[in-house]
């Protein structure tokens, strides 16, 4: 029987408003049991903080030339991870933590993943074993980085005993696919999941985002630039594998009302999620049913524009309809991946990253 070791998954998602934890028990392979889920919303300097930043790193060169302005965030997130692990880990010292930090900055052709998070100081405030920089490693074996939670989306397949094959649509910043079947695991990032309707809303409004969806179901799209839109979309980025929330930008909205940009880019997104998935099945990724999770799954009104735009014939249900919170699948991921990695594991493969083999990942420190 193999060994289960107990494990805290911390997910700061590109949405950058707070970290996601979960325990999990598991033994890295075949199963896993949920022991908490909590969420921890940044104080407002860190949340001003980083997306002050994030709006201003589109390249490697603004990374070095923001280095300082990195590193004091960075600081901050870090002593902000390590009270989450002190108020959840208890006395637990043998506890492992799988710690993804805050990406600010992801481009797979430049051979970059960048999130905020110290591992080694992590370490000095907590004394447990750290598990962090996931990415890497894929990337340095021709990986793209990202995604990285199909292998646990398939555990979960397995485990909840969920008709294969199945699609499991994730919907955070950036919206990813994996399609787990008997005999394969497939995964891509699909593109813009919640990260434009949430910079429309937080730079036209003083909320973070559209709760529930509720000023797309009030606006009217605007057809001239969600046909721009759509054309922007196809031309760049036919050929990615995984993609930053930089990868887009809202500027084709500009001048529409707050309530008609987050309607228009709803539609845009929606159609943008359902048409990919759709495309899968066309070359020939079969599935009977798409499972949703992820912040995304909580907007009506996106959630609706996909179903009309898919012409796949297919069951949906939300993730939770299975017993698994949608809000905590990834960072119940990173505890399951932050096991494999102990292990020696791999969590990448060549049909979710593009990896040249499969890969281990996350960089330990436990002393």
């Amino acid at each position: 029987m193999s060994e289960k070791y107990t494990s805290l998954g911390l997910m700061s998602g590109t949405s950058g408003d707070g970290v996601d934890a979960s325990i999990i028990n598991s033994d890295g392979v075949n199963e896993f049991e949920t022991v908490k889920d909590k969420y921890f919303e940044y104080d407002s300097n860190i949340y001003k903080d980083f997306h002050f930043l994030k709006d201003r790193i589109f390249n490697f060169h603004d990374l070095k030339k923001l280095s300082k302005e990195i590193n004091e965030l960075e600081r901050k997130i870090t002593l902000f991870h390590a009270k989450i692990i002190k108020e959840l880990s208890d006395k637990n010292e043998k506890i492992l933590v799988g710690f993804h930090g805050q990406t600010i900055y992801h481009n797979a052709m430049e051979k970059i993943s960048r999130q905020l998070g110290n591992g080694k100081l992590l370490y000095q405030l907590t004394k447990r074993k750290i598990v962090y920089n996931f990415r890497e490693n894929d990337i340095l074996n021709g990986g793209e980085g990202a995604p990285l939670t199909p292998i646990f989306h398939q555990l979960i397949a397995t485990q909840k005993k969920i008709k294969l094959p199945t699609c499991i649509l994730n919907i955070g910043g950036i919206s990813n696919a994996t399609i787990v079947s008997i005999d394969e695991l497939f995964s891509k990032d699909i593109g813009p999941g919640n990260c434009l309707i949430d910079t429309w809303v937080r730079k036209n409004s003083e909320k973070k985002f559209d709760r529930d969806g509720y000023l797309a179901s009030i606006g009217k799209k605007n057809e001239i630039i969600f046909e721009q839109a759509q054309e922007l979309y196809y031309n760049r980025n036919k050929e990615k594998k995984s993609f930053d929330t930089n990868d887009f930008d809202i500027s084709f909205s500009r001048g529409l009302s707050l309530e008609d940009g987050a309607t228009t880019l709803t539609e845009f997104t929606g159609s943008i999620i359902a048409e990919t998935i759709c495309l899968f099945a066309k070359k020939g990724k079969k599935f009977n049913n798409i499972i949703i999770c992820g912040g995304g799954r909580k907007n009506k009104v996106l959630i609706d524009v996909i179903k009309k735009n898919l012409t796949h014939k297919s069951k949906i249900n939300m993730i939770d309809d299975f017993g698994v919170n949608g809000d905590f699948v990834e960072s119940k991921a990173f505890a399951f991946l932050a096991i494999r990695s102990y292990k020696n594991l791999p969590i990448t493969f060549p049909s979710t990253t593009n990896c040249n083999k499969p890969c281990t990942g996350g960089k330990i420190i436990e002393n």
